[in-house]
């Protein structure tokens, strides 16, 4: 059943990828909720207080609890709505799943992100690197088309959503380039039917905001 708008409170901003992870799973559940954007330079009481440790967004509110941390967020949300399942049923695939989600952030994401800042050699093996964790997730998509299988998308398709559309504003306005359709044709068809589901492509940042969000980004780190 889904919950109330006045129940749900998602704290967010359009453009990032972690908060995109939560109103994917809410719309794919069918949960109705009330979106407050935040502003990250000047972070409202409100976010501060609903999440004083790491002070950042998503922050889900359900029934007034906060819930914060992405990968969290939508753990919960699956087990409080079982309607349409975000994890597999299976516990081996569910902790497969799992692995690949921690996979993606943990190495995938610090990569591209030192290739995003880094000059030289640094980026030369920040890139290689990049590009290592892009050849894992081809493996990991043969045969499939979704990470979740071919029935629709799930936990780990939504966690690695930001590869389908942030990464290429992130090699972009970073200056470099790993991902190509003709080395990863399965990333590639998976990229373009992600981003074809029409709870991701409604909720999508538009191309414009996300160069004006990474340029910003990096102006920012030159001046350091």
């Amino acid at each position: 059943m889904a919950g109330a708008a006045e129940d749900m409170k998602v704290l967010g901003t359009k453009q990032s990828m972690f908060t995109q992870r939560v109103v994917w799973a809410l719309k794919l559940k069918g949960v109705e909720y009330e979106f407050i954007e935040e502003d990250l330079v000047h972070k409202s009481s409100l976010l501060l207080a609903l999440n004083p440790v790491h002070k950042k967004v998503p922050v889900l509110v359900h029934d007034g609890k906060p819930i914060a941390e992405s990968k969290i967020i939508l753990e919960y949300i699956d087990e409080t709505w079982k309607e349409r399942p975000l994890l597999p049923e299976d516990p081996r695939e569910r902790a497969n799943a799992r692995f690949w989600a921690a996979f993606i952030d943990d190495k995938l994401m610090e990569a591209s992100k030192k290739a995003f800042v880094s000059t030289g050699d640094d980026r030369a093996k920040a890139m290689e690197s990049t590009m290592e964790g892009l050849k894992l997730l081809e493996q990991e998509l043969q045969g499939k088309k979704y990470f979740s299988g071919d029935d629709g998308i799930g936990y780990l398709d939504i966690v690695a959503g930001w590869v389908a559309y942030w990464f290429q504003f992130i090699e972009e306005i970073g200056g470099f380039k790993v991902m190509e359709s003709t080395k990863f044709p399965c990333l590639d068809a998976w990229i373009k039917n992600f981003l074809q589901v029409p709870s991701v492509e409604q909720s999508l940042p538009s191309p414009d905001e996300l160069r004006n969000v990474f340029g910003a980004i990096r102006m920012a780190m030159q001046m350091k």
